[in-house]
């Protein structure tokens, strides 16, 4: 009787659907018949319901293969470069887990799966160019999860890629509570594009808060915790200094390998490089207009040294280009051209509103150009925060592409590497561009005709001399100069 139970139960399984089967092992194991049979039956039973059950999960595991594409990232981009793959072939996924980080032209972004199931081919090897449309990698689904033939899910990351906690918003995993999912949900916003100021890296209501007004240009009242926070005292002498004292010192800078290979390497451009080429060939059908002067930043530099223990107490490294970057804006407000664009054949102007401010950024990925938006709204320690959160992005290679799009004026701090003057070469759309140079002490005649030591910096401007004349560019650069050498000036002016 056994042999025709396991028969007849291997026909069910081959001709039922899996809802029907699992109705029939209920039915079975709860036949009265069962308990008068002897207990060498009941264990042939329970190894034939031990048998359906393998073989039932087994079924269950197999499923259709998927062919995994590639997205349309945005930005009209085609192309990307695989970096890195975070699966290998036989290896078992879930929805939303990484399977494998890309670069375009623009920013890095982490492909995540939509399907549960069983990689079975990766297409491309690391370093290799993926096309857009194109299958990343086959994946054997479960044959009891619903597969619709969908494009994969982007996730542009904010945060380290370990840090993720798993988190069902249109793909991304972050850190963070049901309420501010939702808030954010109902703003529109991505989570992956915001930085968690919370315990390790998890997102609050504040953070939602800040990164909507910035889109919207709305200025919102400082949150309780800036201010609850105090300046942080004087320097304690050297006997009394806390032990914490010596982790502010800096580690001396890394001197790089030099490279020698013996012989001639070629390689295809990719990636940031490969953006470089096609932005600076836009670049070059722009006739340049270079114009240099020098700043003393005496005051500049007495303010942010009062200023910066205050910017730390609320958590913020102040550095002196949030000043650069509010008296830029401030001179955009009288000098509106500047923060223009012209369309490819230079017959229409549009004046920006928004006064979207780039920094160019020295990363391990190359030139970034990452921009503060609406600087117009913010106040020096608000650009002080958003660079700090883009300086960070920047370091673990982790900018989105809002992040380093939109921009319509730049400012290039090459003096933080070293140099005085420089050669800036415009953006486009944009129509001029700044380069900063290192701040020096150097000796000038002071108003009694004494020789005293100033802080100086040097400036090199380059304006589209299509539409921007020298004297426009001279007369912005006297007044974001004036800003920067009686900052007290700007109080007037900031909003």
């Amino acid at each position: 009787m056994a042999a025709v139970t396991r028969g007849s139960f291997s026909a069910l399984r081959r001709l039922l659907s899996q809802q029907y089967r699992r109705r029939c092992f209920r039915l079975q194991n709860f036949r009265p018949e069962r308990t008068l049979h002897t207990p060498l039956f009941t264990c042939d039973r329970n190894l034939q319901m031990f048998s359906s059950r393998t073989l039932h999960t087994a079924a269950v595991s197999r499923g259709p293969i998927v062919q995994f594409k590639l997205s349309d990232i945005g930005e009209g981009i085609m192309e990307v470069t695989v970096k890195e793959w975070y699966v290998k072939e036989g290896d078992k996924v879930s929805q939303f887990d990484s399977i494998c980080e890309v670069q375009s032209d623009k920013a890095s972004v982490t492909i995540t799966s939509r399907y549960d199931g069983v990689i079975k081919k990766l297409y491309y090897d690391v370093d290799a160019t993926a096309l857009v449309g194109k299958p990343l990698v086959d994946i054997e689904t479960e044959s009891g999860s619903e597969v619709i033939q969908e494009e994969d899910v982007v996730e542009t990351p904010a945060m380290a890629r370990e840090e993720h906690t798993h988190q069902e918003i249109k793909g991304h995993k972050t850190q963070a509570t049901p309420a501010v999912r939702r808030l954010a949900m109902e703003n529109n916003i991505k989570l992956s594009e915001v930085v968690g100021t919370g315990k390790d890296g998890r997102i609050l209501k504040e953070d939602i808060l800040n990164f909507l007004a910035k889109q919207t240009g709305a200025i919102l009242p400082p949150t309780p915790f800036q201010e609850i926070q105090t300046p942080a005292p004087a320097p304690a002498p050297a006997a009394t200094r806390p032990m914490s004292t010596p982790a502010v010192t800096k580690p001396p800078p890394t001197t790089p390998k030099p490279v020698f290979t013996g012989k001639d390497v070629t390689e295809p451009l990719k990636g940031f490089h490969k953006a470089m080429v096609k932005t600076m060939s836009a670049a070059l059908k722009i006739p340049h207009f270079g114009y240099c002067d020098e700043v003393d930043l005496s005051r500049l530099v007495a303010l942010r040294a009062e200023l910066r223990s205050v910017a730390e107490g609320r958590g913020i490294k102040l550095s002196y280009m949030p000043f650069f970057i509010k008296a830029a804006s401030l001179g955009l407000l009288h000098f509106p051209i500047l923060n223009a664009s012209v369309d490819e054949g230079c017959q229409n102007i549009t004046y920006k509103a928004s006064h979207n401010i780039g920094l160019a950024m020295d990363t391990n990925q190359g030139l970034l150009v990452p921009n503060v938006k609406n600087v117009q709204l913010l106040s020096v320690f608000e650009i002080a925060q958003e660079l700090n959160r883009l300086q960070a992005l920047g370091s673990a290679g982790q900018l989105g592409t809002s992040d380093l799009t939109g921009g319509t004026f730049t400012l290039s701090n090459i003096g933080s590497i070293g140099g005085t003057y420089a050669k800036p070469v415009i953006l486009p759309p944009e129509v001029a561009i700044g380069a900063l140079g290192k701040i020096q002490v150097l000796p000038r005649f002071g108003a009694g005709g004494q020789v005293i030591p100033v802080h100086i910096m040097k400036v090199s401007w380059s304006a589209d001399h299509r539409i921007i004349d020298g004297a426009t560019m001279c007369r912005f650069s006297n007044l974001w100069r004036e800003y920067l050498e009686n900052p007290a000036s700007m109080v007037l002016d900031l909003k």
